[in-house]
């Protein structure tokens, strides 16, 4: 299996968070994961790709060369792929993935989860996302979509575009039993 991780660079996000983003590289290990990431060396993204690699894993990076260019990029992980700007980015970060997975992050996390929910929505994404809800992180985020759906912006069928979970050993069971989606969601992305 290949899955993309979405998460913070942030070092100084509570160790609730680091705790979490282990407990995710471990559980994708032991389960022959290959882990697509946005090839940070710090934060979330550092301790997820450390992790995986101590563990034997293999771990994918996507990087903007303009990033690279002052350093933040891993210099230790399976592959680094070296791209133009951060669209180019979000469009290797999510290509031949299994699935997509969203830990807590800042706003370039919460526009990489944004962006993948519309091309599903839309039918141009059809992998199961999966939302890591630690320490109730994405609650808010989880209660603007209920309003969205609410209040008719969005239809009730796009509460199935992600589940959400509070524990990393619940990633893989929710990719496995994500509902189907497929090209044909297009047909009711309209309200």
């Amino acid at each position: 299996m290949r899955v993309c991780v979405f998460c913070a660079s942030s070092a100084k996000v509570s160790e609730e968070y680091f705790e979490a983003t282990r407990q995710v590289a471990k559980h994708l290990v032991d389960h022959k994961t290959t882990i697509v990431y946005g090839g940070g060396s710090v934060g979330l993204m550092g301790c997820l790709a450390d992790t995986a690699m101590e563990l034997g894993g293999e771990v994918v990076g996507v990087l903007p060369r303009f990033m690279d260019k002052v350093e933040w990029g891993h210099k230790k992980i399976s592959q680094m792929s070296l791209v133009k700007d951060m669209r180019e980015r979000k469009k290797l970060l999510i290509k031949d993935v299994d699935a997509v997975i969203a830990l807590p992050g800042g706003c370039g996390t919460l526009e990489e989860l944004m962006e993948v929910y519309t091309l599903k929505r839309l039918g141009k994404f059809t992998k199961p996302i999966i939302v890591l809800n630690t320490n109730n992180f994405y609650m808010h985020l989880e209660l603007l979509i209920e309003k969205m759906i609410e209040e008719q912006f969005m239809r009730h069928e796009h509460r199935q575009i992600w589940q959400m979970v509070s524990n990393p050993n619940d990633i893989i069971p929710a990719i496995l039993s994500a509902p189907a989606w497929d090209s044909s969601a297009i047909k009711f992305a309209a309200v």
